[in-house]
Order: C-alpha cells, then structure tokens, then sequence
C-alpha cells in the first residue's frame, strides 16, 4: 500500500489529527537533522577539510541520495521498524498514541541537543514508540518481540563492529602510507575526507531516513483507520520530504555536535578522520543490508573511539565518552518512560 501526494495533501486537509502527527513526525525528523546527521560530517569538519555550510549541503545531497538509493534496493529496516510496535485497535486511540510518542522523542532530543551530547535518534524513536506501544495496548503485548531484538542485535553489532572497524582502518591506513612524507599525503587524504563523509552521510540517510518514514508512513495509514497495512511502498515524494527536513535540522543546530564529536572525544588528523568515516559507513552498510536498525551516532562515535584507541587509549577523551554511554543507556527507559506517560495523558485528554 502506498500514497500520491494528492491523496496525501487532500487527506490532510480534511483530519486535523494527521496534520498533528505530520507536524510533530517532521520536528523529529528535523531534531534528528540536528543530532544525529551532524555525526556523518563531523570528522571532515574538524580535520578542515570542508567548511560547516559546504559540509552541510552534501550531506543534505548525500542524505537525500543515500534515502533513494537504500528505499529502493532495501527497505527492509523501514519494515523493521513499521512492524516492531503494535498501534493497532481503536484508530483515533492508536494515533494519538502515536502523536503522545513523536512529542516524547522530541523533548527527549531537544534536552540532549542542548547539553551537547550526541544521543541516538534511532534510540530514542524506538524507545518513544515502544513506551506508546505499551500504553495503547495496556501491556507488553504492544511490542514485537521478534522485531524489537533486531535492536539488540544491531546495538552490539555497531558497538563491536564499528570500534573494530575503526581500529583496523586506521592500522591499514597507518601502514599503506607509512614511508609518504605527510605533507605529500594530505591534499589525497583530504579529498578522501570529503568522500568519506559523503559516505557517511549516504548512510545516514539510508538508516534514518527510512525509519521515519515507516512511522511517517504509519501516522497517514493510522488516520485512514487501516490499522491492519502490513505491506507499504515509500512514495518518491516523501523521500524527498524527510531529506529536506532533515537537512534544515542540521543547518540550524549541527555545529554543537560536531564539536563534540569531531573535536572533543578526538584530536584527529586527515588519515584518521578518513578511517573513521570509512568505518562508520562499512559498519551502517552491513546494518542497512541485513534489515538491522542500528543508530548513527552510535556507529560514527564507536568508530571514532576505535581509531583513537589505535594511537592510544589515552586518546580517547574517556570523559567524554562516558557521557555519551550513559545518554545511550538512559535512552530506552527514560524516552520509553515519558512516551508511556505522555501517550496514557494524551489518550486520557484527547
């Protein structure tokens, strides 16, 4: 089942409750531009191989591609996601759960965006939906037990992976070029950076984007009272929606995360930085590929602290570091938590 954009655009005019949840799914879709996409170009920013604006406009380019490209080949963590909770019953009931779990997301992401710390958006939505989930349903019934493990499986395989991915790389890196004289090397590992982020960004919008646009894609079928849809198509116009919308949120507030994660948890040079984005977007390949909803911030972070731990440990910024695993542990049960409350208060007032 899909959607034109004429039906969309008629649909929406005509349900106030689906304008609510559009609205409150594109501010997560931007407050994900302002977290989670800044991590893709956060290493060729800091390294100085690109500006912040020219950074920007190819992430949003490579954003759009990576969301395009992935849909079309490999849609299966749009489904992952679209089949992990359980809003069915009551139509209006099941969407103003939804809308209660896009509101928790969104504080929960603005708070991290304002300290500075990289949180997971894909962390976050899938904690927020499920706490909804559990609310609407009244119990763990409204979650997918063989869905949701793919979490787990792909929180280990972005921890392990990307960490090793990221040691291994910049070892390789290290010895291929070990006689270049480095001044020689850097205008190579320069332009490397730049393709390197661009890979990371694809990425990123080959993971997140088509996350949100499972649950975009829910709220429309939720306010049709098809409750049932089990099969979609993601429609080239909302593709195009979610990259844009995404690419504002990282205009407005991406150069608070990428100093924390391209300057602060590392000192890196150009060769690192390009082993890091080669790590990070081989790791989300893999992810994207086997259907795994794995978190961007999480990969590029872990890969980063893997090509810091390759120098040494002691150049990682552990300080850091454990602040951001904390925000990734607290994550599941605190933006649960408030999607849980807010989705039984919503259900109650509206």
């Amino acid at each position: 089942m899909s959607i034109s954009f004429d039906a969309f655009l008629s649909q929406l005019s005509s349900s106030p409750a689906l304008a609510v949840t559009v609205l409150l799914t594109l501010s997560v879709i931007m407050v994900n531009g302002w977290t989670d996409a800044p991590n893709a170009i956060a290493t060729c920013v800091s390294t100085r191989s690109m500006g912040v604006f020219p950074a920007i406009i190819m992430a949003a380019v490579m954003n759009f591609i990576g969301v395009f490209a992935m849909t079309a080949l490999n849609a299966t963590v749009a489904e992952t996601i679209y089949h992990m909770v359980d809003f069915k019953g009551e139509s209006h009931q099941s969407l103003v759960a939804l809308c209660a779990a896009m509101s928790a997301i969104v504080v929960w992401a603005v708070a991290a965006w304002y300290f500075g710390i990289p949180t997971s958006e894909s962390h976050a939505l899938i904690a927020g939906l499920s706490g909804a989930a559990v609310a609407l349903q009244n119990g763990w019934e409204g979650i997918n037990a063989g869905e949701w493990v793919k979490v787990i499986y792909g929180l280990a395989l972005s921890t392990l992976l990307g960490f090793g991915l990221g040691w291994l790389s910049t070892k390789l890196t290290e010895t291929v070029f070990r006689q270049a004289d480095r001044r020689k090397t850097s205008p190579f590992f320069r332009w490397a950076q730049i393709i390197g982020g661009g890979a990371m960004a694809f990425m990123h919008g080959a993971q997140d984007g088509q996350k949100f646009m499972g649950i975009f894609l829910l709220g429309v079928f939720l306010a049709q009272g098809n409750a049932e849809v089990s099969n979609f198509v993601i429609p080239v116009w909302l593709m195009i929606l979610c990259s844009a919308i995404m690419a504002l949120g990282t205009s407005i507030g991406g150069c608070r995360i990428i100093k924390s994660v391209g300057m602060d948890l590392v000192k890196l040079d150009k060769h690192q930085g390009f082993s890091a984005d080669l790590a990070g977007a081989a790791c989300l390949l893999i992810a994207s590929c086997s259907g795994l909803p794995v978190s961007t911030t999480h990969t590029k972070t872990t890969a980063i602290m893997g090509v810091g731990a390759a120098r040494r440990l002691g150049s990682v910024n552990w300080g850091i570091v454990r602040e951001m695993m904390l925000a990734w542990i607290f994550t599941f049960p605190g933006c649960g938590a408030i999607g849980y409350l807010m989705s039984k208060l919503f259900i109650a007032i509206f």
